[in-house]
């Protein structure tokens, strides 16, 4: 598995050193809908949501949903977007936590998002997950 990288043109096209579809650029609507798993295999959810920050052009978090039924009772979790690995044969992503733990990750409402930009709700997020929030 690698680390990935999104393209900002808006397309769905994806690319490789050769030129080729490959995943180190993809458009992020190609990404929205695929399954999160962890190291078990256990699925975690699947992404919703691709949060970029707009100052600086960097996908910072993939908002996963998880839990519920058809769409119902459902929470939803701002995953750092560092702490997921891409496995492009799959068409997934691999996250780092058990399954148990993630039910207790700092979520919210899908109709009540947090402030992203909040510092304070950033570090939880990222204390949660393990990763550096000022790393690129």
């Amino acid at each position: 598995m690698e680390q990935m990288h999104l393209n900002t043109d808006g397309s769905n096209r994806t690319s490789n050193s050769t030129g080729g579809p490959g995943p180190y650029l993809m458009g992020a609507s190609t990404l929205t809908g695929n399954a999160v798993l962890n190291r078990q295999g256990e699925v975690l959810g699947d992404i919703k949501e691709i949060m970029l920050n707009v100052s600086n052009g960097r996908v910072e978090y993939a908002v996963l949903a998880f839990g519920g039924f058809m769409g119902i009772g459902g929470k939803l979790f701002a995953v750092p977007w560092r702490a997921l690995v891409l496995d492009a044969i799959n068409k997934s992503f691999m996250l780092n936590v058990s399954k148990d733990r993630f039910a207790h990750a700092p979520g919210f409402d899908k109709e009540q998002w947090p402030d992203m930009a909040d510092p304070t709700w950033a570090t939880t997020v990222h204390d949660f997950y393990g990763t550096d929030m000022y790393s690129e």
